[in-house]
């Protein structure tokens, strides 16, 4: 029956699976075996390899490389090359394994570097929050939140309480995929495969959800993007089981599709069955206990009784080891409990091993440790794969940092040919790996070697470890949590290369190399995962671990790590990321720096894996980003690692001979040569003994190797071939032989190097040659091609390699076979043989025909489609045909033939094809893309780069032509008639089409530069291109109007945020903007930042905002200062000159602007104002220019009327003084203006407007300077003047109290009658608002807080004590002077105000306690 799922779907979104890794078995060696990949099979197409001479020597002091190999001298060049490819890759291939640097004992060594340093093995290089949405579902969860990952498919989830979320946490705004179908709390999530022959194929993976009453199945579809993530559905299987008594914490799948369930209520470990149907005996989804099978599942556990004798124990974890058939799991007890997985639904515990086992063999093998006692629990363990060690089975991590290695054993490992799908039978502590040292006490010696000090097992750097995770080939993290609320996370790798480069005599270590990752301040890690595929350079553990060798053909590990704030993205660096930013810190360091940065690798890891790092770094690796994108390397580190490996490629000798060689056996090769070979050996690696072919059924034919890799190795490749060449003049070996002398010796060395970099260099051009054969082999139709083949030949394309395809006559031979039958198909089938010698010439030119034949075939094309000019149909095809002839041979085309045909396609009114055609000469006249590296340097003078950009050139000057053209040939047409295209708008899209949809970012940036020569800015606001966005930034950089055009290409697309970002770049720049348009753009950037942009947090738009407010506050600043000083009469002329020079400009700093001119000028309310914007704190020095604002204040309106009683009686006013045209206001009033300006435009900060010293100082103002009602003014302006800016009344009051029994001066003797007037005035004031507001709600509405803020007893008390103040007053004046009657009478007038303030507070406060009785 035809597998079938339940196609109810639930809403999806992205994923990527990789596959499990594949079961090898792992049996243990008695013997050392070589490796397979350097064995050499014999086949049809040729003879195996000539055997090996010598291996390459791995020690760190020696210079040279690979003895020359022993081969026949009539061997052509590219078969001596493919000699030293294949040496090299056994070398690779016999990296010692895990086993042999884990041996019995102990370590605690470690290089520790910075992790911000260039050797540093990991760096964070992306984060992604967690989304809001799952914040706010998380926020309203009731019962129990959880959070896990789905690495494997890029996906995060989220449980709360019963309902269960899945997003893509690469995307920016992801969807959130819920299931919410769940009646109870869910306690566990699972990401497992399915079982095969269950679901249909687009079933990837099942979900496994389990809740306090049941365990639900789900089905996920897990299918690509365009954009690299995965698109997700999931499907109801309507399969589902009862949970049962025991707690479901931890679900584990096996790459077979079985499930096994765990929790922390007990050890039991249970298991989902589930099948395509319900039968007699079983149902379709069901659940065993392989712990107690049968009643006694359900029978309670004696632990759980009272009187059970043993402490409870429950599951910690529970992990898969697929490559061995185990099941593991983890107790809280630290016990490591086996199980081996025998048959389809069988489960077997096979070993139990507890804390009390590892304590003991740990003494068997060192010295006691504080880390490792009976207190010590195991957190975590990590399985290790068959693939990568026979005998390690096993990693468990102490929660203080230690790391053990466990292997298991059966009875069958100590036989040869023993059986390695038997159960093991016991457990044993292998290899103890201690944490860091807290203080390191490692040295370097002078020549950069270094010596360990002696085993530290003390240090609690990784103390308290909460959770662990080793990844292959031994990538560790570690989730130290020493702070509650922070968690540091501590990585570590194999140091690949100093294992390496282990000398044979000396014992292996197991060198590492590890640092610290600091995550944001209240972060918790929660899980971490793998994002990228499983690391294995080999499929056995003998070379498994060998990072070097496929540095350059694998993505470097990616690790997903799950926070409570979003998940961090830490990559590993490879050696040659570490040689790359190594020399990258060296271009603006001393001259010397790169000497000792290349001597230190050379003297860690050799001087060959040295030059073959500094050869891939010059040919474009290294730019730490993922392998197969864009290079992005610095064109200065390029020449540095250029350098190194022409400096210190060393010479090539003569090794000491026995006399039993010849001369010529005896030479050395350098470094250079071995650097050079290791680098092409790693680049090919892949496909060296890859089939080219394989044949699936029905003869469906198809490549073993993606046609994508295929062709960025050939890249790489290229980039070599490349390199040399441009090169050539100053690598030994390619070089022209020196005019010095040279003996016998000396000539022979460099007659061999030059033969064996000359057979590299042939064999490179065969491989490029080669793929491009291939690649032409797969656009045909390959399985009519095979059929057209005889049997000898269909078996010979079989078992073809390319390693025989590239190296190997008979494989030469066979592809001459296969061109043949491409030729006779494309006959067959009414092709031409132009056409055939076209994609030949295109995809390897040793096949091809000249490509004038080509050329003149399009040509006759395009001429008789000109006399088909009234045959629509024929002319579209004919064009169309031209077209795709001139442009197989576009690189070869002349300026003038394709002037000719550009022409002739305007003639003819195919503007798109003439465009294509423009464009695709000018890709292939520069497929380098050099024209784009020197336009984004900056297009320097003298380049050599500029010659491809002036190829270009020409071409884009033609299709300005066509545009122009197609402009002017249909400026009249209309676009639409009868609601139909117009031929005139159809001709039109389709140029334009074109013209959008190229890649060609060099094009782009020409085009949009000539739009805005013709005035044509509009259409660069409608393209929607990433090219448009980076063209308008590099010139908004140096160009205040094209940054305009960005803001508007912004904000026409609702991107307000970057519109915001460019306006404030452009305020804070040094370009030519005056200050007025500087605060306009700050304006505009505060109003785009406030407007929510999709994809731009909340944050993100409050930090904007906060930035462009404060710059806008400074620049009114510094516009206020300026007008004042151009308007200073005591300022000379040409120093205003220089001061609008420097203000009218850039956006000045708060010191300059307060230092060289507020204060300078006494202009002291601009110095409040910077005091504000810069958050001053010195309250003396605020308060001191208050006292000179207000005394300026005073003698400034003073001298103004001053000149008006002059103006008003007819004098004359001294020299330079403008005559006023209105009278001047007082000066009290003059002086409250001043103070509201600044309470305005501070906002009372309380900093700024101290009102518990700033009041006392207005009160002290109007007594001494007789500001009162002798002058006609209200006696008390000054409190009325602090309560209409809105200080709150209880404030007033109380500074007033304090200036009553202070009784400072000038508040003393009979004047304090005035600060009863004031406290009168201000309580009556309170007292009204009190009445028509509440007490609460007055206070509320002052903004005052605190409970003297509300009117209390207090203030009744003072109204008492005012009361007593002006009895005094009245009895002192009486015994004085005799008691004047006015007096007396405004003194007992006022002791009335205050005795019915008095009453009317004691009513509202005996009603507020009364309605606070009631409610009570």
């Amino acid at each position: 029956m035809e597998p079938m799922t339940p196609m109810r779907p639930i809403p999806g979104a992205y994923v990527n699976t990789p596959a499990p890794p594949t079961a090898n078995p792992a049996r243990r060696r008695l013997f050392t075996e070589a490796s397979s990949s350097g064995a050499a099979a014999t086949t049809q197409l040729g003879a195996a390899p000539a055997p090996l001479a010598s291996t390459m020597a791995p020690g760190p002091e020696i210079n040279s490389g690979l003895m020359t190999p022993q081969a026949r001298e009539d061997l052509p060049p590219v078969a001596k090359a493919a000699q030293v490819v294949n040496q090299t890759l056994q070398l690779d291939d016999s990296y010692p394994d895990l086993d042999s640097y884990c041996r019995p004992g102990a370590s605690s060594d470690y290089e520790m570097q910075s992790s911000d340093s260039s050797w540093a093995p990991f760096h964070v290089v992306r984060h992604h929050n967690i989304p809001d949405k799952v914040f706010e579902h998380l926020n309203a969860g009731e019962v129990f939140t959880k959070l896990g990952l789905f690495a494997e498919i890029g996906y995060a989830w989220a449980s709360i309480d019963s309902s269960l979320f899945l997003w893509d946490y690469t995307h920016p705004n992801p969807e959130l995929i819920g299931y919410e179908e769940a009646t109870h709390t869910i306690t566990a999530v699972a990401l497992v495969p399915p079982k095969p022959g269950v679901f249909v194929k687009t079933i990837t993976h099942v979900l496994v959800v389990a809740t306090t009453s049941e365990i639900i199945l789900l089905g996920v579809s897990a299918t690509p993007t365009p954009s690299g993530s995965k698109s997700l559905t999931l499907y109801s299987t309507r399969m589902s089981v009862h949970r049962g008594g025991s707690d479901v914490s931890f679900i584990v799948g096996t790459k077979d599709g079985r499930i096994f369930l765990g929790g922390e209520s007990d050890t039991d470990i249970h298991e989902i069955f589930y099948q395509q149907e319900e039968r007699w005996f079983s149902s379709r989804c069901g659940k065993i206990n392989h712990s107690h099978p049968g009643w006694s599942a359900v029978v309670p556990s004696l632990a759980g009784l009272p009187f059970g004798s043993r402490q409870q124990e429950w599951l910690r974890g529970l992990y898969v080891d697929d490559t061995r058939n185990l099941l593991y799991s983890l107790s809280n007890r630290s016990t490591i409990r086996t199980y081996h997985m025998e048959g389809p639904e069988k489960l077997t515990k096979v070993i139990e091993k507890d804390k009390t086992s590892c304590l003991r063999d740990f003494a068997h093998m060192a010295d006691s440790s504080p880390l490792f006692t009976d207190k010590t629990n195991i957190v975590a363990l990590s399985p290790i794969p068959a693939t990568e060690a026979s005998k390690l089975h096993l990693m468990a991590l102490t929660d203080t940092g230690c790391r053990l290695f466990l292997s298991a054993t059966s009875s069958a490992s100590y036989t040869m040919g023993g059986a390695t799908s038997l159960a093991p039978q016991s457990m044993q502590l292998q290899f103890v790996k201690f944490p860091p040292r807290e203080s390191p006490t490692r040295i370097r010696t002078l020549n950069g070697q270094i010596i360990d000090s002696q085993l530290d097992k003390t240090s609690r750097a990784l103390d308290p470890s909460a959770l662990g995770f080793r990844f292959s080939p031994g990538y560790f993290f570690d989730v130290v949590r020493k702070h509650p609320n922070q968690d540091m996370l501590f990585v570590s790798a194999p140091d690949t290369g100093r294992i390496k480069v282990t000398q044979p005599a000396s014992a292996l270590k197991y060198f590492e190399q590890g640092t610290w990752i600091e995550l944001e301040n209240g972060n918790r890690t929660i899980e971490i995962g793998l994002t990228t595929a499983p690391f294995a350079a080999a499929k056995q553990p003998l070379g498994f671990g060998n990072e070097l060798a496929v540095q350059f053909d694998q993505v470097p590990g990616e690790f997903a790590v799950l926070t409570n704030t979003g998940v961090h993205i830490v990559r590993r660096r490879r050696l040659v990321d570490i040689f790359a930013k190594a020399l990258g810190n060296c271009v603006s360091a001393s001259d010397d720096a790169l000497e000792r940065e290349v001597r230190k690798f050379i003297n860690q890891y050799g001087r060959v894996e040295t030059i073959a790092a500094a050869l891939a770094v010059a040919c474009g690796q290294g730019s730490d980003l993922r392998t197969g994108t864009g290079r992005g390397m610095d064109r200065n580190t390029e020449n540095l690692a250029r350098a190194a490996f022409i400096e210190y490629g060393g010479q090539p000798r003569l090794a000491e001979s026995d006399g039993k060689q010849s001369v010529s056996e005896s030479v050395r090769l350098s470094s250079r040569h071995d650097a050079l070979a290791l680098y092409l050996t790693r680049l090919v690696r892949t496909l060296w003994k890859a089939k080219v072919v394989q044949v699936g059924s029905g003869s469906d034919i198809s490549s073993t190797i993606p046609t994508s890799k295929l062709v960025t190795i050939q890249e790489n490749v290229e980039r070599l071939r490349n390199f040399l060449e441009a090169n050539k003049s100053t690598i030994q070996g390619l070089a022209p032989p020196s005019e010095r002398l040279f003996g016998r010796q000396e000539d022979i060395a460099n007659q061999k190097e030059h033969q064996a970099l000359h057979a590299l260099q042939k064999l490179m051009e065969s491989i490029s040659e080669g793929i491009s054969f291939v690649l032409m082999l797969f656009d045909e139709r390959v399985s009519d091609i095979y059929a057209r083949l005889d049997a000898v030949s269909q078996q010979q394309l079989k078992d073809l390699t390319y390693e025989q395809l590239f190296s190997q006559t008979p494989g030469k031979e066979l592809a001459k076979v296969l061109v043949k039958a491409i030729v006779n198909r494309n006959i067959a089938s009414g092709a031409n043989v132009e056409t055939v010698a076209d994609a030949l010439r295109r995809r390897c030119g040793s096949f091809c025909s000249p490509d004038d034949v080509v050329t003149f075939k399009a040509q006759e094309q395009l001429q008789r489609a000109s006399e088909q000019a009234h045959n629509s149909p024929v002319l579209r095809a004919l064009l169309a045909e031209s077209l795709r002839l001139f442009e197989q041979v576009a690189g070869s085309l002349t300026p003038a033939n394709l002037t000719t045909a550009v022409e002739q396609y305007i003639s003819l009114k195919y503007y798109a094809g003439a465009i294509q055609l423009c464009l695709t000469v000018a890709q292939q006249k520069d497929r380098g893309n050099t024209a784009l590296s020197w336009v984004n340097d900056g297009k320097p003078a003298n380049d050599s780069r500029k010659k491809a950009f002036d190829e270009r050139k020409i071409c884009y000057n033609l299709i300005h032509q066509v545009l122009d053209k197609l402009e002017s040939d249909f400026a009249g047409e209309p676009e639409l008639v009868d609601g139909r295209p117009t031929l005139a708008a159809t001709k039109r899209m389709e140029a334009y089409n074109v013209v959008n949809d190229s890649s060609d970012e060099v094009f782009h940036f020409d085009l949009y530069e000539w739009y805005i020569e013709k005035g044509w800015t509009d259409r660069i606001l409608s393209i929607d291109s990433p090219h448009v966005i980076t063209y308008l930034q590099r010139l908004a950089e140096t160009d205040f109007r094209h940054a305009e055009l960005l803001c508007r290409f912004y904000t026409t697309r609702s991107r307000f945020f970057e519109a915001a970002q460019v306006q404030t770049n452009l305020a804070k720049s040094d370009l030519n903007i005056s200050l007025k348009d500087r605060i306009i753009l700050l304006s505009r950037a505060k109003g785009n930042a406030s407007v929510n942009t999709i994809g731009i947090s909340r944050q993100q738009q409050q930090q904007l905002n906060h930035e462009a407010s404060e710059l806008l506050e400074i620049a009114h600043i510094q516009d206020d200062l300026l007008e004042r000083l151009v308007a200073d009469p005591r300022i000379p002329e040409e120093r205003k000159a220089e001061i609008e020079e420097f203000l009218d400009g850039p956006i000045r700093t708060l010191t300059d602007l307060f230092n060289d001119y507020a204060d300078q000028a006494n202009y002291y309310d601009l110095c409040l104002l910077i005091f504000h914007a810069a958050d001053f704190h010195n309250p003396r020095t605020i308060l001191d220019t208050w006292n000179n604002l207000i005394n300026q204040s005073h003698f400034e309106a003073e001298q103004r009327r001053e000149y008006w009683e002059i103006v008003q009686a007819g004098g004359d006013l001294p020299a330079g003084v403008i005559a006023p045209i209105a009278e001047p206001p007082l000066p009290y009033v003059y002086v409250s203006q001043q103070i509201q300006l600044i309470a305005h435009r501070t906002s009372l900060d309380s900093l700024i407007f101290p009102v518990n010293s700033l009041l006392p100082v207005v009160c002290a103002y109007a007594i001494n300077n007789g500001q009162d009602a002798s002058i006609g003014a209200d006696p008390c302006w000054p409190i009325q003047l602090f309560l209409n800016l809105g200080v709150p009344h209880a404030l007033v009051v109380q500074v007033l109290e304090n200036v009553l029994d202070t009784q400072e001066a000038p508040f003393t003797g009979r004047r304090r009658k005035l600060v009863v007037q004031w406290i009168a005035m201000a309580v009556d004031m309170w007292v009204r608002e009190v009445e028509r507001r509440g007490a609460m709600a007055a206070a509320a509405a002052s903004g005052a807080s605190g409970s003297e803020a509300v009117m209390g007893s207090w203030v009744s008390e003072l109204l008492g004590r005012a009361d007593q103040v002006l009895t005094q007053i009245a009895g002192t004046g009486a015994t004085l002077r005799g008691g004047a009657a006015s007096d007396a009478e405004e003194i007992a007038s006022l002791r009335r105000t205050v005795k019915g303030l008095k009453r009317s507070v004691d009513m509202l406060l005996g009603g507020e306690m009364a309605r606070m009785s009631f409610f009570r």
